[in-house]
């Protein structure tokens, strides 16, 4: 398999190795040497080289957002006045921490983000103080997150 960004080779011993973390990123690497075949240095050399290429680009803790009291999700599409106002736009919003995602887009909206509130009202609140008047943002576009029914990384 070709990756594109640095043009790697990955053969079917780096992409187990990848499956095995992509599933639990704390797994001890030397089980995962028992389970594959081959040494712990030799997985500690494979994810170097799939570090230092870019195929990975950390391993992070997953947070249960609604233990911490976080139960409405919601994608809120923003429309611009222009498309010169994106990077201020982008750059008032990497201030709301409830924002958790933003994307440029294709399509009727400029940006597309992901923001997690602890209620309707947090997120009603979010919409008009704190998005709504960022400059550039015309009006915005909200949908909420009823359940998610799929979450995955791609498949190797």
């Amino acid at each position: 398999m070709k990756i594109n960004q640095a043009q790697i080779e990955i053969d079917g011993i780096d992409k187990e190795i990848l499956r095995y973390l992509m599933e639990d990123a704390r797994k001890p690497i030397l089980q995962i040497a028992g389970k594959i075949g081959i040494s712990g240095a030799a997985i500690h050399q494979r994810l170097r080289k799939l570090e230092q290429s870019g195929v990975i680009s950390g391993s992070k803790f997953t947070v249960n957002t609604k233990v911490l009291g976080y139960s409405t999700m919601a994608f809120v599409g923003i429309y611009l006045d222009k498309a010169s106002s994106n990077p201020e736009a982008v750059k008032e919003l990497k201030k709301i921490p409830e924002v958790l995602e933003c994307h440029y887009t294709t399509g009727n909206w400029s940006i597309l983000i992901k923001i997690i509130c602890r209620d309707n009202e947090h997120l009603m609140q979010l919409l008009n103080n704190r998005i709504q008047p960022i400059p550039g943002v015309s009006r915005t576009e909200t949908f909420i997150s009823l359940e998610q029914q799929i979450e995955r990384q791609i498949q190797l």
